[in-house]
């Protein structure tokens, strides 16, 4: 496995993480009063954007998983359509799971969705952007010793860190402590962040960790 590849990985993580900070700080130079729980809505929106722009960018730039094939331009444009109702279609089901999980069915909707815009920025988009709307390489990759890159074991550990980190995120919801951060979907949503950038920062250290071990299948 080369180092040269792992410290790419790192790089990108990196700077996605930044995105995340950059964020919840730059838009308070140009948005009076705004604040991560005080206008919690207008940053997730600005949150899911700079980071699904980032996303994208380095995919175009970097070419992780590029194919060796030349695909037409009708292609191009049949692939981002289909990717762009993927997305769409898996932030209704972010939706729905997260409704069935107990968050309000009818009341907070904009909440509801905006929260599962964001974990379909975190995960679905990072999906599309390595695999392409390719439903059963997204199986293979999160079964057992799927990924066949440094690039896709980074993606199941982003993965799983933003879904576990919504999950924990939700436990102080119910507590009677009053606290500004304990509205809906505000500590879910910081909970998926902060998964996010630890996946971000531990997939390329424990890759690097475990690069001895580690064999990739051929394609």
């Amino acid at each position: 496995m080369r180092e040269a590849e792992i410290r790419r990985l790192l790089a990108a993580n990196l700077l996605c993480a930044l995105s995340v900070v950059l964020a919840a700080v730059v838009p308070a130079f140009f948005l009076d009063g705004f604040s991560v729980l005080g206008t919690h809505l207008t940053w997730l929106c600005v949150c899911s954007v700079c980071v699904a722009t980032l996303n994208i960018i380095l995919h175009l730039v970097l070419k992780p998983n590029q194919s060796p094939k030349r695909r037409s331009f009708a292609h191009k444009i049949s692939r981002f359509l289909k990717c762009c109702i993927y997305f769409f279609m898996s932030c209704i089901l972010f939706h729905a799971v997260i409704v069935l999980y107990g968050a309000p069915l009818i009341e907070l909707v904009t909440e509801t969705f905006l929260f599962a815009v964001l974990l379909s920025t975190f995960t679905t988009l990072q999906c599309l952007c390595l695999l392409g709307p390719n439903i059963q390489a997204w199986i293979r990759v999160f079964s057992k010793n799927g990924a066949m890159s440094i690039w896709e074991s980074s993606l199941q550990i982003t993965s799983m860190c933003s879904i576990l980190g919504a999950w924990f995120g939700a436990f102080p919801i119910p507590l009677d402590w009053d606290r500004p951060w304990q509205v809906w979907p505000i500590s879910c949503s910081l909970g998926a962040t902060f998964g996010y950038m630890a996946g971000l920062i531990i997939a390329p250290l424990w890759i690097h960790w475990n690069r001895k071990q580690l064999t990739y299948k051929s394609r």
